[in-house]
């Protein structure tokens, strides 16, 4: 086949891809553009996929990043249903799973990640739901309008938004993680327990401090086995236990990786013709001084923009602070910074777990926080991050009002 040439190159057809198409076309309004991406689908929002499109807030044909006509006016070649198998970084150079070779000018590395597989017995059976994609959604929301029960594997952000979803539509939810409660590695201990104490309370069946050992299938039926003995029939069984970075591209060009894709604060991987942006994306974290992979749409976004802006020759350092975000029934929040359970924390509650702020420090310095039903004021969480200060725990009461 001929080699196509282009001055850029996305692989990964997702919101960081999408992004940086506008961040090339700020600088340059002529350059060739591929972008390519492995699902049939064009970019598309993936927070919706586990809630709003589960209340009726949205509709499918509303979650795309940009209309169908974006592409050609801004002449960019879209290739979908195309899966980026080599990159050969000293010819410049990828290659598609049918041979075709692509030779780019700036290369983008935007492909995420991969759900994390179940591995135990049973795990790869036909009909567990990876929760990660459309397909994905449109797979299990069919499967949920026939099915009267479905087991969550997981408590973080996809089980607990996915079994919120199952119970808001009657269906009967069972939940299988192995911390003590919900969204452990985010909430602090009192809020986990009051928000799993809130599930429990709807109907949802919650196995806090178990795992499933097995999994087995009859007919159109689920059986899941958990260590602590239980046994839970199911007709849906949802896996959302969290994805891996997708490194398999940059390991073959041997660039740099630890938990992501390393890059420089403008988002430059170890070889200068080769960026990185999304999920998949190791990078500075200048208000944190540390580097950090996040998984997270405000994420994708911006620093998929600054990346396209920096392949076309911007010099800009990547020093956006991403906020991120879910509703668990009632309960709403946005979170900005480093929001990790395991830092000190300080709550100010206004209606205890329910409406208020959650400060995260080390040290006595903010290094998250935390918005409960309190909404607009991300960038004052931003600034007081930023300030760097030393805080004593009272002293943050009614810091962000």
């Amino acid at each position: 086949m001929a080699q196509q040439m282009y001055d850029y190159v996305i692989v990964g057809a997702g919101l960081a891809g999408a992004s940086a198409v506008e961040g090339i076309r700020e600088r340059d309004m002529r350059g060739t553009i591929l972008l390519v991406g492995a699902e049939p689908q064009p970019p598309y929002n993936r927070p919706p996929l586990s809630k709003q499109l589960w209340t009726g807030k949205q509709t499918l044909d509303t979650i795309f990043v940009h209309a169908p006509q974006f592409y050609e006016q801004q002449r960019v070649t879209l290739l979908l249903n195309t899966e980026i198998t080599s990159l050969d970084a000293g010819a410049k150079a990828v290659m598609d799973r049918n041979g075709q070779r692509y030779q780019y000018g700036k290369l983008l590395l935007a492909t995420s990640g991969h759900p994390r597989r179940l591995s135990i017995p049973g795990g790869d059976l036909d009909g567990i739901c990876h929760f990660r994609t459309y397909q994905d959604y449109v797979r299990l929301r069919s499967a949920a309008e026939t099915a009267k029960s479905a087991v969550v594997i997981g408590g973080g952000f996809i089980g607990s938004e996915l079994a919120a979803a199952l119970n808001m539509i009657k269906r009967e939810v069972t939940m299988v993680f192995p911390e003590p409660y919900l969204v452990a590695r985010v909430f602090p201990e009192p809020l986990g327990r009051a928000i799993q104490k809130s599930y429990i309370d709807r109907g949802v069946r919650v196995l806090h401090d178990d795992r499933p050992v097995s999994i087995s299938r009859t007919g159109e039926r689920f059986e899941v086995r958990t260590q602590n003995g239980a046994e839970i029939g199911a007709d849906v069984v949802i896996a959302g236990v969290g994805i891996a970075p997708d490194l398999s591209l940059a390991t073959q060009a041997g660039l740099r990786t630890a938990n992501g894709i390393v890059v420089s604060e403008r988002l430059q991987s170890s070889d200068a013709n080769i960026y990185a942006a999304g999920d998949n994306t190791f990078f500075p974290y200048r208000a944190l001084a540390k580097s950090m992979r996040v998984e997270h749409w405000d994420n994708a976004i911006n620093q998929g923009k600054l990346a396209g802006r920096n392949m076309a020759g911007a010099v800009e350092p990547y020093d956006y602070m991403p906020f991120f975000f879910s509703d668990l029934f009632d309960f709403g929040y946005e979170a900005v910074g480093e929001v990790d359970s395991s830092l000190e924390t300080f709550a100010d509650w206004q209606e205890k777990f329910r409406t208020g702020i959650i400060y995260y420090l080390t040290d006595g310095l903010v290094k998250g926080v935390m918005l409960c039903n309190v909404w607009e004021k991300v960038d004052a969480a931003r600034a007081l991050i930023a300030k760097r200060e030393t805080h004593a725990r009272a002293s943050l009461r009614g810091a962000i009002r």
